[in-house]
């Protein structure tokens, strides 16, 4: 005769409830993010023309709250410009090509 293990029924839900965003702060944070893209968008779209004839595929770094942006051939050394800058900023990476995409999916 052969026994069993008792199947204990699985419990569902988060593991620490207390730390649950509200899903109204979860919609402030994805409103605030969809407006920095679009101000990224908008920057990139304002510059592409002066750029991409000299600086073709240099990646460029965006801030958004003042219209700033950095470009370099390597990512990193751009990235080390912005950050010397703005040190706490939201920063925006893109390239300096047709789609302002940095790689492939």
């Amino acid at each position: 005769m052969t026994t069993t293990k008792p199947v204990r029924p699985r419990r569902q839900g988060r593991i620490f409830p207390e730390y649950t965003i509200p899903k109204e702060e979860l919609a402030r944070r994805e409103a605030e993010k969809n407006a920095r893209v679009k101000r990224y968008q908008e920057i990139f779209a304002q510059v592409y023309p002066q750029l991409v004839q000299d600086h073709y595929n240099w990646f460029i770094i965006i801030e958004p709250n003042t219209g700033d942006y950095f470009i370099d051939l390597n990512e990193e050394v751009a990235v080390q410009k912005a950050r010397h800058q703005y040190p706490n900023g939201m920063i925006g990476i893109m390239r300096i090509n047709e789609t302002g995409t940095c790689g492939r999916i």
